[in-house]
């Protein structure tokens, strides 16, 4: 039984992070399609509705944001929109937590982050070590008293949580350790339980 359980654990190990990606991916196409469809079958004759336009016309708007962002004008308007959704009291919550969602899991705002290192902390008699990731060094155009000379700014992952935080510490109390930004953020997200190491380990294991 030991034996079977373990054959199934793999097994289901391998195929859930695909099941979920694979309803994820689907479960957002069939949102756009059955949204923006209908819009379109609202404004233009039946006759003209292909399937699948609304899936096309929402990866276009999507672009279409991505590229008006890049200007000026309507990225200050935008920002505008985005302080008034931060004032109202509930909305503010939900979007907020949908914001930093997608900060965090950016490739983009990863990769601001230059080095992954430890930082020791002190539990009664005991010291340990948190995991954190050096976000910014330079300090200009910022408040004076943000941070003294030597000092960067730490960010601190929660474990299986969306959030974490900012600490100001002095670079020389932090200990660089030798891993890339996606595996160190991969390491602090799963509490330590998933590494690009173990991840090609537990492929090989030799059957029991």
């Amino acid at each position: 039984m030991r034996h079977l359980s373990s054959i199934f654990l793999k097994g289901l190990a391998a195929i859930l992070p695909v099941f979920v990606t694979v309803y994820l991916v689907v479960w957002i196409a069939r949102t756009a399609e059955n949204v923006l469809g209908g819009i379109i079958r609202f404004i233009l004759p039946e006759s003209w509705y292909i399937p699948g336009i609304g899936l096309l016309l929402g990866i276009g708007l999507i672009f279409a944001v991505g590229v008006l962002l890049q200007a000026y004008l309507i990225r200050r308007l935008f920002d505008v929109g985005e302080a008034l959704v931060h004032r109202i009291p509930l909305i503010n919550t939900v979007y907020s937590a949908v914001q930093d969602l997608m900060d965090f899991i950016s490739r983009s705002n990863r990769q601001q982050a230059s080095q992954v290192v430890l930082v020791r902390v002190h539990l009664g008699e005991v010291s340990g070590r948190l995991m954190g990731f050096v976000t910014r060094e330079e300090w200009a155009g910022l408040p004076d008293n943000m941070a003294d000379d030597g000092e960067v700014a730490v960010y601190m992952p929660m474990s299986y949580q969306i959030g974490g935080y900012t600490l100001i510490l002095p670079r020389s109390h932090l200990e660089p350790v030798d891993m890339g930004i996606d595996e160190g953020m991969r390491f602090a997200l799963t509490a330590g339980m998933s590494t690009q190491a173990n991840r090609g380990a537990s492929q090989h294991t030799p059957r029991e």
